[in-house]
């Protein structure tokens, strides 16, 4: 009887009903016919159900922090969904990575993305593309890159995103290769840009100008407009440096001259806010805390890609922040404070509030997401497939 019903129903019209499910309930209803399988399973769909679930009421976190143990840092995973104002939930039981973890450090490696609903876990040697939604990942072959003997290849900086010309996903990495004698400091430095593409399931160099050296930032590596964005230096000024995940092209962006310098007393953080790229300029977390100056502004760029666009939105006051982290529901910021604590900040209210979520402090790292049936991208058939955790 029920297939019978299904069965008269048109395509646009099942379309239009099954776009509005959740992915957990759109997994279950695969089972219901072949045809609803193929429907759910398609590349049409799946776009149509991304571009439906782009209000705050679709908003997932995914919540990354470090406890420390007497020897090491036990990392974590968890997936929460925001429950109205009174906090969070767990949609899935917690996931141990310890293993993509600094044993020195539990502050680096942060999540990229989201893009797609897919999200890119790394430690700067193993990669993992997952689907926080459908429980699936892959992992990504190690680059091939070296170094010859007594240099060094370090990793500054990666980005994750979108090619939507060539329709596949990329992974970039920016690299430094220097001299590491073991008596004496480093040598010159020379860049080095990798870049995996899904299309060919293999990593290659791109040839690029001279860049600026990579200021590093607990909450960079922005990816927005298929653009990924990290911080740089020049000339002792601070500028953001973007490579177009289309072109491959490497451009800069100033900062506010107002935040242009070098003297450490602040920090710098992107996040996306109300759709703008928004720049925050928060207090050094290693210097002493001032309550009385220290204060966290907000700037948004109202048109992308032009510098003197930068508006002053917001100026407030909070705990002691170690790093900002997103934004959720499209007003909230969300940081971690010196004592590893999350944070969020209302600036419509100004209300603040610590939630129970907390980890080692400088090890929390969360990214806010929408639910999507996107599928890992299949490697070639010597690459590890796609898994369930």
């Amino acid at each position: 009887m029920v297939n019978g019903i299904i069965k008269k129903l048109g395509d646009d019209l099942v379309n239009n009903i099954l776009v509005r499910f959740p992915v957990k309930s759109l997994i279950r209803l695969k089972c219901i016919s072949k045809r609803w399988y193929t429907l759910i399973q398609s590349t049409t769909f799946i776009h149509l159900h991304l571009n439906y679930q782009t209000t705050i009421q679709h908003e997932f976190i995914l919540f990354k922090h470090s406890i420390k143990e007497p020897n090491e840092f036990i990392s974590i995973l968890s997936f929460l969904s925001g429950d109205n104002d009174d906090g969070f939930n767990h949609l899935f039981p917690d996931i141990n990575v310890t293993s993509m973890s600094s044993d020195f450090n539990a502050t680096f490696y942060p999540l990229l993305g989201p893009c797609h609903g897919l999200i890119v876990l790394t430690d700067l040697t193993t990669i993992i593309i997952f689907n926080p939604a459908t429980r699936n990942f892959r992992l990504i072959p190690p680059s091939p890159f070296g170094c010859s003997q007594g240099f060094h290849r370090s990793v500054e900086g990666i980005g994750f995103g979108f090619d939507s010309i060539s329709k596949y996903y990329k992974i970039v990495r920016i690299c430094e290769v220097f001299w590491n004698p073991w008596d004496g400091y480093p040598g010159p430095k020379e860049t080095k840009i990798d870049v995996y593409d899904f299309s060919m399931d293999c990593w290659r160099e791109v040839e690029h100008v001279n860049l600026p050296l990579i200021y590093w930032v607990p909450c960079a590596e922005m990816l927005y407009n298929e653009v990924v964005h990290w911080f740089a230096t020049i000339d002792m000024s601070i500028i953001i440096l973007c490579f177009d995940m289309c072109t491959e092209i490497f451009r800069n962006i100033n900062i506010p001259d107002v935040c242009n310098n070098l003297t450490h007393k602040q920090y710098y953080g992107l996040v996306i806010l109300r759709g703008c790229l928004t720049l925050i300029s928060y207090p050094n977390p290693i210097s002493p805390t001032d309550p009385i100056n220290d204060k966290v502004h907000v700037w948004v760029m109202e048109e992308y890609g032009v510098s003197n666009s930068w508006i002053l939105k917001n100026t407030i006051r909070v705990v002691p922040v170690e790093s900002p982290l997103d934004v959720w529901k499209n007003s909230i910021l969300l940081f971690q404070s010196k004592n590893g604590h999350l944070i969020s900040y209302d600036i419509n209210s100004n209300e603040e509030k610590e939630h129970i979520l907390h980890g080692s402090p400088g090890s929390l790292s969360v990214i806010v997401y929408q639910e999507g049936l996107t599928s890992i991208p299949p490697g070639s058939q010597n690459s590890s497939k796609a898994h369930n955790f």
